[in-house]
């Protein structure tokens, strides 16, 4: 265990150091008395007040590091010595609180203090916590052990997959961390269980099943779902942001699509070629409302098509196929087509840090040629192999491909949720 005094200051404790194995760093604040930083051996900082009260030692926490900044946290330690001046104790009140707390009630805390305040994500959480973990809500949380988490854990995993079972181990932690910053003094149950092991997914259409994917989006009733299926694969983009496209979004002068914020919290100008244009300026003349796919649900806008998609697999012969391979697909082809990493990441709105400052020197040329050539490659699978041929000697763009009665794949007509 090692101690410190130190001004504090955001780059002084940023640079703290993870403290050794089965021991705790503290650095004690020149500014406020009894403020102190712990540094775990994990890296993890946690702001704590140091303050006799009742004639023995007590350690209130207050928040973590950077959760919570410098100057909150002394203004926290003052409240708190306010109050232990006038003879309360915090630490028991609080304890006491929590400590009664049930699971349920804790959830509610944290979806309104932390989940929808930080995280785009919030509903999911609601979601799956409330399918899972309901049977938990009225349990109080000192009554939670870590055997009810490697059970829970295991159980899912069986009866929903892998990956649902780490998603939901994770919420549980992150449920449990955020009880032990807002003072509960008890021990995390979700620490140090090992989630499965995951495989990273590499799923993309291959190109024997592209002509029967084309063949059997040709048949698809579903028209809305049909085109919306071709635009997330011409276009690579997420589907929630494709199934809310917007007509204002979208400028036909420039081929481009702009989406005001993605998963990452970024704006992104995804470049939209010949054969989705195609689409989109069909669909435009038969709308009359915002949405490029508008459904009859609360959004407004097509809901998940999950039915279209089983037809359409089904009928094409393509097992283990998820309308998220779509994205991959056209980052494989342009991969196949000779696009570089950053290419193809600049057209998919991914971000990295070893990546950004490459992206901000890119424009969207290089993009949108290389996403031609992928989506060229991919519409050429669809056409008699002389006309391929001859396409491709000759360089000239794919046009979408065409049923029997001479229809465009994806041709638009007003879609309804029908799925």
């Amino acid at each position: 265990m090692a101690s410190h005094r130190l001004n504090f200051t955001k780059a002084a404790l940023s640079k703290a150091p993870p403290a050794a194995k089965g021991s705790r760093d503290y650095y004690y604040d020149e500014r406020e008395q009894g403020l102190v930083l712990a540094v775990s051996p994990g890296g993890s900082k946690s702001f704590y007040l140091y303050k006799r009260v009742e004639g023995r030692p007590e350690r209130l926490l207050l928040g973590r590091f950077p959760d919570i900044s410098i100057e909150n946290a002394r203004k926290l330690a003052q409240k708190a010595k306010g109050e232990i001046a006038s003879g309360k104790n915090p630490q028991k009140e609080r304890r006491a609180i929590r400590d009664e707390m049930t699971f349920g009630a804790l959830f509610e805390e944290y979806l309104e203090k932390y989940s929808k305040v930080h995280k785009r994500s919030w509903k999911y959480d609601e979601r799956e916590v409330t399918k899972f973990l309901s049977h938990w809500f009225k349990r109080k949380i000192s009554k939670i052990m870590k055997s009810d988490v490697e059970r829970l854990h295991a159980r899912v995993g069986k009866e929903n997959g892998i990956y649902q079972a780490n998603r939901l181990l994770e919420r549980v932690r992150s449920i449990f961390n955020k009880a032990i910053d807002w003072g509960w003094d008890g021990t995390n149950p979700a620490a140090g269980i090992k989630k499965f092991k995951e495989q990273s997914r590499d799923r993309f259409l291959q190109p024997d099943e592209l002509p029967r994917f084309f063949e059997a989006l040709a048949n698809e009733p579903n028209e809305a779902a049909r085109d919306f299926f071709l635009v997330s694969l011409l276009t690579g983009a997420r589907k929630s942001n494709t199934l809310a496209m917007r007509w204002q979004d979208i400028n036909f002068s420039t081929a481009t699509w702009r989406i005001g914020q993605t998963k990452n919290g970024d704006a992104q100008i995804v470049h939209l070629p010949g054969q989705a244009l195609e689409i989109l300026k069909e669909r435009k003349l038969a709308s009359d409302g915002p949405w490029v796919f508008p459904g009859s649900g609360a959004s407004g806008h097509l809901a998940d098509p999950k039915k279209a998609w089983a037809r359409i697999l089904k009928e094409a012969g393509i097992a283990d196929l998820r309308i998220h391979d779509l994205r991959r697909t056209l980052g494989s082809y342009q991969a196949a087509t000779g696009a570089n990493g950053y290419i193809i990441g600049k057209s998919l709105g991914h971000r990295s840090q070893q990546s950004t400052a490459i992206y901000a020197r890119l424009n969207l040329d290089p993009v949108r040629d290389s996403v031609n050539k992928a989506t060229d490659a991919m519409f050429a699978y669809a056409r008699p192999a002389q006309e391929t041929r001859d396409d491709l000697d000759h360089c000239s763009p794919v046009s979408a491909p065409r049923d029997q009665r001479g229809r465009r794949i994806g041709a638009s007509v007003p879609g309804t949720d029908q799925q």
